[in-house]
């Protein structure tokens, strides 16, 4: 008998979970034998650590360092970046959206800079010994960054 209590109450507070307040159905959550599988082929998502490897693949980016802290401003500023990644040859800006970067690549390119923009992200060429990067090897950087972020 108590068994059979118990059996209705989990049913029933099962019932309970799938009404809101208004004894209305809600979405149930699915179960993690519903989320999608992960395969060997997932595209990673685009970041710039993830540009740095790749063009790492084009090019060698000697000396790649994490400087965030120089451009993402206070906790909670959305006029920042999320993540820069400087080296030798580039630095790699990723931004929260395509218009933030466009505000960056504006204003820096407007004091004279080399910055490219493709999607939320930004190339640029203004540190260290970047100024030796060819033109040639920017453009090939910036077309294939630009190619990358329509494949997202």
């Amino acid at each position: 008998m108590l068994l059979g209590a118990l059996v209705v109450l989990a049913l029933l507070g099962g019932l309970v979970k799938l009404l809101d307040g208004d004894g209305e159905p809600v979405a149930a959550e699915p179960s993690a034998s519903a989320a999608p599988s992960q395969t060997t082929n997932a595209v990673p998502q685009l970041t710039a650590d993830v540009i740095v490897e790749k063009l790492g693949d084009l090019y060698p980016l000697p000396n790649a360092q994490d400087n965030t802290g120089t451009c993402s401003g206070e906790p909670g500023d959305t006029r920042g970046c999320v993540k820069l990644i400087t080296t030798d040859t580039v630095s790699v800006y990723e931004f929260r959206n395509t218009a933030v970067a466009k505000r960056w690549v504006t204003r820096f390119r407007s004091d004279g800079h080399d910055w490219r923009q493709a999607d939320r992200f930004a190339l640029a060429w203004s540190a260290r010994d970047q100024a030796l990067t060819s033109k040639e090897a920017r453009s090939e950087m910036t077309d294939a960054l630009r190619k990358w972020a329509v494949e997202k």
